[in-house]
């Protein structure tokens, strides 16, 4: 064997040899970035899971306060319905004016009292409202803007 075929066979060794290299090294970073884009998923798909959970929770908050909202003002009307129906029968069909004195007195108290204690629903109502968005929905979004790793909670 002459030295330039010898020189050609250790070159051509060592080709292959940077060639079999690089290979493994192309697998593993391969393999080393399809592992991190499985992660920017999860953490992308945690993120969006906790959006979610946000989002629900303000919608629940909102429905809860539209629901008492709406209840306690369907119970107000029937509840002026029913004393407006009485105060007027016992107007009409009273003989004494005493009575109907006494009865115009206590519809003016009693009006007076009720939307009183109406109102205080509602602004409790609007409170509390105010108060678990701050505690809980603030908290929820404190803890999205964070964006802590999955992992560590």
């Amino acid at each position: 064997m002459d030295t330039p075929t010898l020189l050609c066979l250790i070159a051509t060794a060592a080709t292959t040899g940077f060639i079999v290299s690089v290979t493994r090294q192309q697998a593993r970073n391969t393999r080393n970035l399809r592992l991190l884009r499985a992660h920017q998923i999860s953490a992308h798909s945690h993120l969006q899971k906790s959006r979610m959970e946000l989002m629900e929770t303000r919608n629940r908050a909102r429905l809860l306060e539209e629901t008492i909202k709406s209840g306690t003002s369907a119970v107000e009307k029937v509840h002026k319905t029913i004393t407006t129906t009485t105060f007027s029968l016992i107007d009409r069909f009273s003989t004494s004016e005493e009575f109907r004195e006494n009865a115009r007195r206590a519809r003016e108290s009693h009006d007076q009292t009720s939307d009183q204690i109406y109102r205080t629903l509602q602004t409790t109502n609007k409170a509390l409202h105010i108060l678990a968005d701050s505690l809980f929905i603030g908290k929820k979004e404190k803890k999205l803007t964070t964006r802590k790793n999955p992992k560590d909670e």
